[in-house]
């Protein structure tokens, strides 16, 4: 049985590429399904778009109130985030078994993309970079990456293709936040491409043109 229930937007045909598309805190998988028609993707092309619904949690910063969320934040400020790990540990094994799923329906492994906004970036970076098997690529939008510490070092994948994206003037997940996830990368031992943009806490249509070329790109 689905760990997580899913938006589905499958291609014309049979798919032979994977996108998992993680939402934000608060948000659904409906969140980002109207960006697919804008990515500018060639026709016929055979990739199958995801959109996992978060459960229903209680978040602890927005005063222990119920909202879609991949696990509890306890307490942020400009420094990070302390965050429920049971709970993300909890997302991530559940994401994972999405990934595994596609792999079982005869997508290979490198034709799969992780991505996420914001939560459900932190989740795509802790799943993408600790799986098993070299997945095709990791996109991640105003994120954070908490519990690095508990990531495979050196990195397991140094070829994974990362693309990185961040608000200039997001009040919500510092771009300093975004940055300091890029240095464990580097730490790690990961190459990526970074882009920023003069926004908040929202995704912009440049960026969303660059999104298109780059999935265009990795899955070509």
């Amino acid at each position: 049985m689905n760990p997580l229930a899913y938006i589905e937007l499958a291609p014309q045909g049979s798919a032979d590429a994977s996108v998992i598309w993680l939402h934000g805190l608060g948000a659904s998988g409906n969140d980002f399904q109207p960006i697919v028609p804008e990515l500018g993707l060639p026709n016929g092309h055979k990739i199958r778009f995801i959109f996992p619904h978060a459960p229903e949690q209680a978040v602890t910063v927005n005063g222990g109130h119920k909202m879609p969320s991949w696990y509890d934040i306890l307490s942020m400020g400009s420094s990070g985030r302390s965050v429920n790990q049971e709970q993300f540990q909890t997302s991530v094994a559940n994401v994972r078994y999405l990934v595994e799923q596609e792999i079982k329906r005869g997508i290979a492994p490198e034709r799969i993309i992780l991505a996420g906004f914001s939560q459900g970036g932190a989740v795509a970076y802790h799943v993408a970079l600790s799986h098993p098997v070299q997945l095709g690529g990791l996109l991640t939008l105003s994120t954070y990456m908490p519990l690095a510490d508990t990531l495979p070092q050196p990195a397991q994948h140094p070829e994974l293709p990362i693309f990185v994206m961040h608000g200039t003037q997001d009040p919500v997940v510092p771009e300093s936040l975004g940055k300091e996830a890029l240095q464990n990368l580097e730490t790690m031992g990961y190459r990526y491409r970074y882009e920023s943009y003069p926004m908040e806490h929202q995704v912009c249509m440049e960026q969303v043109k660059h999104i298109g070329e780059w999935l265009a790109e990795v899955l070509a």
